[in-house]
């Protein structure tokens, strides 16, 4: 890569000093996006008896804001190389807390999905700035993957906070307060940051392509939409166009990045094995993993009774396993190889969601939270070891494209895990029969959610209301069963895949002079 020179840095920023405080600041950004996404499974059944959406608006509630996100995370990667990853970072913060109220009041189903669609907007601005600036912030490649280790675990921490923090709210207030608690948070990232993160971008950026932001919305959102139809509600002609033309889309954008002097995203990264390795790993972990965590908490309170805040800390294991993985992969890494660890953090959360295929209503706990820590230090090695290979592959001055396309994969395969894995879900659950002499639009709303026949059942006489209860329940629990193993077949899959593509890749050691 000829026109991306590594220059030597002045010696004096080798060790920025604060640079563990600016991390703290970064870190909360984080933490606030994997708690806005955790607190939201908890909350489902709480919005759905209030907003009583459709199965179909429950799904687009769930996922709209990674695939807003998804489409955006190049874009704003890129921006934020060229106006400063500092500025784009908390004028995203701010917008995030802003629309986290919108969220917290929506009125309708269709209110709730556009505040969810701008939130994606505002959460595209955060994420690869936060893993961009560590990327400047630290030299000395081990404290970068310490820090990377850090970043991952309080993405996890925000797993584990969330439901716990949530399921309190939950117990105490209406569900839009789970939203609310964005609001401290935004403000300590905004007022600290302001003076501890120091501000970076490319030098030499080049302009930025609007063509190219529309290109990269458009496709990926009609690819995703199309995927997510599919698996639904099945071919149509509307399904294919959206498909098809947003291929074209993403094929149109590719070839107009490889033409520009100064491409949105410089698409000679995937030449390096190690990097396309890496997000391919990230894509397909995410993808097999996100159905599992959407559906999970529905589980524990609608199947097995717990109440929200219970089923917050029977999430807990996920947490403590992610984050102790996340602070321990960089060093693992050195001492095995990057690809053993990856490989085996994938092959361990596929082995976990195959045990969780066979998952029955009464299974006991220690069993679940034996699973969910499996699944929780399978992923923070994966998932930390891969962020920083991407982050490594490539010159400071690409650190926001690099993170974006990270973070696209991340999100990306949430969209795609929730869209195809709870259709999955979806469309077993849907095809259990309601008891003889249920009435047809208590039998409809039964259909449509287990949290709608939950409530609906609320209206039949006691025997009925429980046969109708425990039908629904079954259904959920056999539909996550099956997603649970097509999940686990994907995750074993990627980390053979992983076994290959990040051979002879190796973590960088020492003092790296970009």
């Amino acid at each position: 890569m000829s026109s991306m020179e590594r220059q030597p840095e002045p010696p004096y920023e080798l060790y920025r000093p604060g640079r563990w405080i600016a991390l703290a600041v970064l870190v909360l950004a984080v933490l606030l996006v994997a708690v806005d996404a955790t607190v939201l499974g908890l909350a489902t059944p709480f919005l759905s008896e209030d907003l009583e959406p459709t199965g179909t608006q429950l799904l687009w509630i769930g996922d709209v804001y990674s695939f807003v996100i998804a489409g955006l995370l190049v874009s704003m990667g890129s921006l934020g190389d060229r106006i400063g990853r500092k500025k784009l970072l908390l004028c995203g913060a701010t917008a995030f807390g802003a629309v986290s109220v919108l969220n917290a009041y929506a009125q309708t189903p269709e209110m709730m999905i556009l505040a969810r669609a701008l939130l994606g907007v505002a959460g595209a601005t955060l994420m690869p700035s936060t893993l961009a600036l560590i990327r400047n912030l630290f030299h000395d490649a081990r404290e970068r993957s310490l820090a990377i280790g850090i970043w991952g675990a309080m993405a996890s921490a925000g797993a584990a906070v969330g439901p716990v923090v949530g399921g309190f709210l939950l117990e105490h207030f209406w569900w839009g307060s789970v939203f609310l608690i964005n609001l401290p948070v935004m403000a300590v990232l905004v007022v600290v940051g302001i003076k501890m993160i120091p501000e970076s971008k490319n030098p030499a950026p080049g302009p930025w392509d609007p063509l190219s932001v529309l290109l990269s919305l458009v496709g990926m959102v009609g690819v995703v939409y199309a995927v997510k139809e599919l698996a639904a509600h099945g071919g149509s002609w509307e399904v294919a166009v959206s498909g098809l033309g947003g291929l074209a889309v993403l094929v149109w954008f590719v070839r107009r990045q490889f033409r520009l002097p100064a491409p949105l995203l410089d698409m000679r990264l995937f030449h390096h094995r190690g990097f396309s390795g890496a997000v391919l790993a990230d894509l397909l972990t995410i993808l097999g993993l996100s159905g599992l965590v959407f559906f999970l908490s529905q589980f524990l309170q609608l199947v097995q009774g717990r109440g929200p805040l219970e089923a917050g800390l029977a999430e807990l294991p996920a947490a403590i396993g992610a984050v102790t993985a996340g602070l321990l992969a960089g060093t693992t890494a050195r001492r095995f190889s990057v690809r053993s660890v990856v490989a085996g953090g994938l092959g361990a959360i596929g082995l976990a969601l195959a045990a969780v295929a066979a998952v029955h209503k009464d299974t006991a706990y220690p069993l679940i939270g034996a699973l969910l820590l499996v699944v929780g230090v399978g992923a923070g090695f994966a998932f930390t070891v891969t962020s920083d290979v991407i982050l490594s592959s490539v010159p400071k001055e690409h650190a926001g494209s690099a993170s974006a396309v990270s973070e696209t994969a991340y999100e990306l395969g949430a969209a795609l895990g929730i869209a195809l894995l709870g259709s999955i879900v979806t469309g077993v659950y849907q095809g259990f029969n309601a008891p003889a002499g249920t009435p047809p639009d208590v039998a409809s709303a039964a259909h449509e959610s287990l949290g709608g026949a939950v409530e609906a059942a609320e209206s039949l006489p006691e025997q009925q209301a429980t046969t109708l209860v425990s039908a629904a329940q079954d259904a959920f629990v056999d539909g996550l069963g099956a997603a649970s193993a097509i999940g686990a077949v994907v995750l074993v899959a990627t980390a053979v895949a992983a076994w290959f593509l990040l051979r002879d890749q190796e973590l960088e050691e020492g003092i790296v002079h970009d």
